[in-house]
Formats: structure tokens, sequence, C-alpha cells
């Protein structure tokens, strides 16, 4: 159907249920002159009269009102779903998928999103805990959540969360059974536990001093788990060195549970993102979302087209 077809119709349909020219040239903000001329265009194009003309009233004829009856259940329709857009707008809607790790998900997002969950009680957010580098797109997610090192460049970034640092603990158990790594090729002698990415792919501890070129060591031990949790568990057991974020252990260096070591290869580095593809018109509840996690700094993004 032509767009102006459907126009036609729709001046028709409000003529018919107005009994009159006047009232529906007001409800649609033409003149009366140009809703008639419409109307009797519609007719012309059709062969049929629709509507019946006197100098009281406008009625439709027997074909008018079955066209009447017909055609307004599908533009009732209409106008329900363009109504429900606009008040979506006002009342966010909607289910968003999120790729995260689990650290950023329990540090970051669930006390960043306890206020929005709140106030928008339409909106659904899934968090699939994730330590692979995968393909947002093609996996069907919204976003993703990866420290800013990580980003692609195409991809918009949005900062959500302060620098972070990786570091190499262990109990002080542990150190007085088998001694303190005083540099990185100190580790492969030591019962360090790892940490398998999504991929499947053991994680090589990123080790950098300052000035220095960054070096990866693939180390081994007796644990491996798949999320940095367990991995944290363990350290606290005594039961092997564990390279984690920072944040996740400070509470356990300040109560003495666990030590540092080679604290000078751990540099800080960009720190959570929230990442996503290039959306003409995102969603009113995903804008909100982006917002809600957001980064209180003066800089809100690396150099990703991220704003």
């Amino acid at each position: 159907m032509a767009r102006d077809t459907l126009s036609d119709i729709t001046a028709f349909v409000a003529v018919a249920r107005e009994r009159g020219f006047t009232k529906a040239a007001a409800k649609l903000g033409l003149s009366q002159s140009a809703i008639s001329q419409i109307v009797k265009k519609l007719e012309d194009r059709l062969g049929v009269q629709l509507l019946v003309r006197t100098t009281r009233s406008v009625a439709p004829t027997d074909i008018g009102e079955r066209l009447l009856q017909k055609i307004s259940p599908y533009l009732d329709g209409i106008e329900t779903e363009l109504a429900a857009i606009n008040d979506a707008r006002d009342r966010p809607t909607g289910k968003i998928r999120i790729s995260a790790s689990d650290h950023a998900i329990n540090e970051l997002l669930l006390p960043k999103l306890a206020n929005f969950m709140k106030k928008y009680p339409d909106v659904q957010v899934e968090m699939i805990t994730d330590y692979g580098l995968i393909d947002i797109i093609s996996e069907r997610y919204d976003a993703g959540v990866r420290y800013g090192e990580t980003l692609t460049k195409d991809m918009i970034a949005v900062r959500i969360g302060p620098d972070a640092r990786m570091v190499a603990v262990g109990s002080p158990g542990y150190f007085e059974l088998y001694g303190r790594p005083q540099s990185p090729s100190d580790l492969q002698s030591h019962n360090c536990i790892g940490l398998r990415q999504t991929s499947g792919r053991l994680y090589a501890w990123e080790l950098q001093r300052e000035g220095e070129a960054e070096i990866k060591v693939q180390v081994s031990g007796q644990l491996i788990f798949n999320n940095s949790y367990s991995c944290l568990s363990a350290a606290l057991a005594g039961l092997g060195l564990a390279f984690i974020p920072e944040d996740l252990v400070e509470a356990h260096l300040q109560a003495g549970r666990l030590e540092l070591v080679l604290s000078e290869w751990s540099l800080p580095f960009p720190g959570f993102y929230l990442y996503y593809p290039t959306v003409t018109q995102p969603s009113p509840a995903f804008s909100l979302l982006v917002e809600a996690l957001r980064h209180q700094w003066p800089e809100r993004t690396i150099g990703l087209g991220g704003k």
C-alpha cells in the first residue's frame, strides 16, 4: 500500500467517525477544505462513493461503512503501539542482557544498579558471567563489561569504574612454608592457582614494572578455577598464590589474612568499561542503564567512540 493511500484512509476514518469534516480536520490538524479534498481523491481512486454529504451531516455509505469496520481495528492497533512507545519513554520497559565477569557483576554492577532496579521495575537485566572476550553481537548481548585495555575500537565504550590493578597474593601460612617469590621467574617454582577462561585457556599472569615491557607468565599449580572468588578462597586457605583484582583482596590485606608479593610488578590500568555496538536509537531503558553505570570522573571514556 502506498503511503498516500494510508494517509487518505486515515482521513476518511476520521471523517466517518466524527460524522463531519470540521471535527475530523481539527483532530488531524488539517483544514476542512484539505481533508475534504483528501477524501474526494480517495473516492476517485477507488471508483466508489464512501461518504454521503449533506448540508447538515456526513455519513458513510454502505461500502464506506464496510471499509470503516474493516480498517478501523488496524488503525487503532497502530495508534495503540505508538502510544505504548511514547509511554515507554516515561516508564522504561524491556530486557537488557549483559556479559561480564563475576567480579564486575558483584563488585560494580549490582551496587550501581540497586537504585536503578527499584526506580524502573519494568526493566529486566540479565547478567551472564563470562571470562572470555566474546562477540556480544553474535551472542545477542546488549552490552558487555571489560577492562579498558582489552576493548576493541569498533565499540562505544563508557567508563563505569576506577583504575584497576591485578595483584599476586598468598596467605602468611603459605609464605612460611614456601617462601616469597622475588621476581616473576620465581613463580615457576610456586603453587599458583589457575584461572580458566571461557575460551578454555588458562589465564597467563600479566606483570609489568614501571618503565619495562609487560611479561606474561604461564603459571601452574594444583588448583584451577573458572572464577576469581574461588581463587580468592583457595588463597585464603593457604593453598597457593593467586592473581586477583586488588579491590577483591583489599580487606583481606588490611586484616593480614593475605599478603602482597611482586607488588612493583602490578601497575594500574584502565578499569571496567561498559561497551556496546553503535545503535541509532537505543531503548530508553538501555540509555538510563548506561547513565546509572557511568563512572563519575571528568574523564568518562577512552578514545573508542564513547561519549
